[in-house]
């Protein structure tokens, strides 16, 4: 898709800043005395990731994962796939799992799996965006940021075809 396509702003840097802060208190109240293990879901969630781990004042370990199931297109595969690589201190530990967007919901589905056949003492999930019109499969949000409508999403480290992540602010693009 071409980089001057139509945008127009979803939710501005304000509204992203109120729901990560608010994100930010509620993982405050239940993992303060858990040392958790932050998974985060590459590449869409490092901006989201960065700016909520400034505001969790407690001892944390961090993770990153790649998964994908839309390589270049607006539209998912269905198909979910894993970069190699492999994740490490999960048995026994308090595990969440911080994404950019839930939308068919397959990729967190499948991740949620992966992470649960490891044996962890808690595994929870937060998002910053919701696209709960697309559910294709069911998938608790444990910690939802915004709920968002059935288009497609840009900025604030949300991509299209490795386009806009650099946007401030979370953008429609349209077509």
């Amino acid at each position: 898709m071409d980089s001057k396509a139509k945008r127009s702003v979803l939710f501005t840097r304000d509204e992203i800043a109120a729901a990560v802060s608010r994100l930010a208190a509620e993982i405050r109240h239940d993992y303060l005395d858990k040392n958790p293990v932050l998974i985060a879901v590459l590449k869409g969630s490092f901006v989201f990731l960065a700016d909520l781990v400034r505001q969790l004042d407690f001892p944390l370990e961090i993770e990153f994962i790649r998964l994908s199931s839309y390589g270049g297109g607006m539209e998912s595969s269905g198909t979910v796939k894993m970069a190699p690589g492999a994740l490490s201190k999960i048995k026994g530990r308090h595990i969440l799992v911080i994404e950019d967007i839930i939308d068919t919901g397959l990729t967190a589905a499948f991740l949620l799996d992966y992470l649960r056949r490891r044996k962890p003492a808690s595994l929870k999930l937060c998002s910053l965006t919701d696209k709960a019109d697309r559910r294709r499969v069911v998938v608790n949000i444990d910690y939802r940021g915004l709920a968002v409508p059935d288009k497609f999403i840009v900025g604030y480290g949300l991509d299209c075809d490795e386009k806009y992540r650099h946007l401030p602010d979370i953008y429609v693009l349209e077509q």
